[in-house]
């Protein structure tokens, strides 16, 4: 049994889930959604099931791996943050050796499942690994790392797309700038809460880039996210299943950006609202599955 901060003990399975965020379904859940907006779409909503097993496990592998990564490289920052501080590698619960076996472990299990995909789908995972990988460090150099977290997010959209058909086309980049956006818009939310200690610690974030103008940004990005599913459903023919599922969406996000124009919000509201979106997400998945007949 190992000892927590907290002076309670927990299995070292279970250490290692919390440092997985499998304990934090919704994170996991909001990796997996784009992934599955593009196998469904691009199979005209009828993708072969092995594939749909397929990219739900690699997304979890995948996240798996990210969420790792992100400990190992920020292990001596987030015990400064107050949301992070009890994370497995920073709190000292695990050693770093473990948490690179882990790593490993996650990687190797996404690769594996990597090989069951097309020669060109393979090749964007491949592409998608310095992403992941350098993505921690981007707070470090980068004004606004969540891009740098949106477009690792977009190679979801990528492989499970030519997963299906073997090649990446218009509706697929409409999709990739779609779920590029609505990550910059939630992945900015996510960051609003941890803003002062951000600031003290001296890594970046979007929501430190956009200042008092943070609302005013995620509301963009959810207009161009709502413009560009948009254009797909009018360029993929979807039916009116879908238009409804987007108009529930967008007053989702009209509602969150009204939430945070609003000062001196309590913290646990921009949590409420990451997870929020991924609801939004799964009717948007829903839309498009039941656009497609």
């Amino acid at each position: 049994m190992l000892t927590t901060p907290d002076n309670s003990t927990e299995s070292l399975w279970w250490t290692i889930i919390r440092l997985l965020r499998w304990d934090k379904p919704e994170g996991r859940l909001i990796l997996m959604i784009p992934a599955l907006w593009a196998v469904f779409l691009a199979a005209s909503g009828k993708p072969p099931l092995p594939l749909v097993g397929t990219i739900i496990l690699g997304s979890l592998a995948t996240s798996a791996t990210g969420c790792v990564i992100n400990d190992l490289w920020d292990r001596d920052i987030d015990p400064e943050v107050e949301r992070t501080r009890n994370r497995p590698l920073a709190s000292r619960a695990l050693s770093v050796k473990v948490g690179i076996v882990v790593a490993v472990v996650a990687m190797a299990c996404a690769a594996v499942l990597a090989f069951y995909l097309n020669p060109f789908t393979f090749w964007l995972c491949v592409a998608a690994v310095p992403v992941i990988l350098l993505y921690p460090g981007a707070k470090r150099v980068f004004p606004i790392p969540q891009l740098v977290l949106s477009i690792a997010w977009g190679f979801a959209v990528l492989i499970s797309w030519s997963a299906v058909t073997k090649n990446l086309s218009l509706p697929t980049w409409l999709l990739w700038g779609a779920t590029v956006l609505w990550t910059l818009g939630f992945d900015t939310i996510y960051a609003m809460s941890d803003r002062e200690d951000d600031k003290r610690i001296g890594v970046n974030s979007s929501a430190l880039f956009f200042g008092n103008y943070a609302a005013i940004a995620i509301g963009m990005f959810f207009v161009g996210t709502t413009g560009l599913l948009a254009a797909l459903g009018i360029v993929t023919s979807l039916n009116f299943v879908f238009w409804i599922s987007l108009a529930i969406a967008a007053m989702g996000w009209i509602w969150q950006v009204s939430k945070l124009i609003q000062p001196e919000l309590p913290n646990p509201i921009y949590g409420k609202m990451f997870r929020q979106n991924v609801g939004i997400g799964f009717t948007l998945l829903a839309g498009i599955i039941a656009g497609c007949f």
